[in-house]
């Protein structure tokens, strides 16, 4: 019996099924592998952000261990022979009380204080070890002499009297103990000389050379003369000055430039030129900036070099078009039947805006502003051509006082010549500059937040 003929339509349905089937299977293939290239883009995205943390990390927190010493230091009348504090006699006045006070505070400044730390050490030095003075002190850092004499001058009570100190070790002691230096180097290549080297590891076997938090790369500024006791106070002080001229003029500035443009100014080919000026302006380098603030503020105006008050204007005018951009993107965004019902219900163009539409971008127009200033506040280029590159060895005291900042400050950190211990205190450096950044985002991270919740 002979099979029955088949019918062509259900052929050709057949057919259109398959030709469905294949092409619903090339699109879950072509979706799984956008699937995958996009996982694969953030894990890699991912995994490079972590290796970058993780290589200032590695780098950064050994310059948080510092050596310190533990010595007794001895104020020896015979060395230190300036006689006691003066006492204000009767009669005397302020101005003769205070000359002869800063005439004793002189005295004491021109005393040989390497003798004390010398002779203090001098006890620690085990037996059958020949040291000269010199390398005696190169295991000391230098500015601790001026630490101790700051002590007597505190407290004259001290004269003739042994308090137990902790020294601060010098950098080329820390580079050693650290193995931040090769050890197996010749000594003509070493930064310390041999009796020091032996000196060093031997303190450091007995627990007279131990380990402890360097406060001072937070409370001190930088110093050339002492590199152990370098700190980051003065760049960060800098850095709030400019950082808050930035946000006294900025963001009132770019908040008021973006409502009018999208909320008042009429259209006209000069609004035209207007915004596309300052979408240009968002695009042009740092570097550019950096050139006009020279030109304009310190040739023109003669503001002073190296000044956070002209680093927060350069600043300023680089964020600007940032905050305005965000602003206008934001307003935008608010529904114009909001507009409308405010203005049906009879508000002003100006209530209309400031009591109904600002309010609901208050959020976004934060964050931006926010992040904005964080951007800002990790700039270089236009840093280094006002001069705020130049080395300041003093906290300013105000927005006018010369003065650096953070990012300047790992500049020069990154090319100083002591290599071997200012690399990990550039990492070091970069990691309170990351940190300020984090504190910044999350700050406007958990502002917009509250922010939204309260709407």
């Amino acid at each position: 019996m002979s099979s029955s003929p088949s019918n062509p339509s259900q052929d050709q349905a057949s057919a259109r099924r398959a030709v469905v089937r294949a092409g619903l299977a090339r699109r879950h293939r072509t979706e799984r592998a956008f699937r995958f290239a996009g996982l694969l883009a953030v894990i890699m995205a991912l995994g490079v952000v972590a290796s970058l943390f993780a290589t200032i990390l590695g780098k950064g927190l050994p310059a948080f261990q510092q050596p310190y010493i533990t010595v007794a230091v001895t104020f020896d009348p015979e060395i230190i022979d300036v006689g006691p504090e003066p006492v204000r006699q009767a009669g005397q006045s302020d101005a003769d009380f205070r000359a002869a006070s800063l005439a004793w505070q002189r005295q004491l400044a021109m005393l040989n204080w390497n003798a004390i730390i010398e002779h203090s050490m001098r006890e620690l030095v085990p037996d059958g070890l020949e040291i000269d003075t010199r390398a005696l002190l190169s295991v000391v850092e230098t500015s601790e002499r001026h630490r101790v004499r700051e002590l007597l001058v505190a407290d004259p009570t001290l004269l003739g009297r042994t308090v137990t100190l902790d020294l601060l070790a010098s950098a080329n002691v820390d580079n050693w103990l650290k193995g931040s230096i090769d050890r197996s180097l010749p000594d003509a290549r070493q930064q310390l000389t041999a009796p020091a080297r032996q000196l060093s590891d031997q303190l450091y076997a007995d627990g007279v050379i131990h380990m402890g938090f360097s406060w001072s790369i937070l409370t001190n500024v930088d110093s050339r003369a002492a590199p152990a006791s370098a700190g980051l106070a003065g760049a960060f002080m800098g850095s709030l000055y400019m950082m808050l001229v930035v946000i006294v003029l900025a963001v009132p500035i770019g908040v008021g430039s973006a409502i009018y443009l999208e909320e008042f100014a009429p259209r006209s080919r000069l609004t035209d030129l207007i915004e596309v000026n300052i979408n240009n302006l968002a695009a042009v380098p740092s570097i550019v900036f950096g050139l006009l603030g020279a030109a304009l503020f310190i040739n023109y105006f003669r503001l002073p070099l190296s000044a956070p008050l002209v680093g927060g204007l350069v600043l300023t005018l680089m964020t600007l078009p940032t905050i305005i951009i965000a602003t206008r993107a934001a307003l935008k965004g608010v529904p114009q039947s909001l507009r409308q019902a405010a203005l049906g219900l009879g508000a002003s163009r100006t209530q209309m805006v400031f009591h109904h539409v600002l309010p609901m971008t208050l959020p976004s127009i934060l964050t931006a502003t926010i992040i904005g200033v964080a951007q800002a506040l990790g700039e270089t280029a236009p840093l280094l051509l006002i001069g705020m590159n130049a080395f300041v060895a003093q906290i300013p005291s105000s927005p006018i006082d010369q003065a650096t900042a953070l990012p300047a400050q790992i500049f020069l950190w990154q090319g100083n010549e002591n290599r071997n211990f200012f690399e990990a205190r550039t990492s070091a450096a970069i990691m309170v500059l990351l940190a300020l950044m984090i504190a910044l985002n999350a700050v406007a991270v958990f502002l917009r937040t509250r922010l939204e919740r309260n709407k």
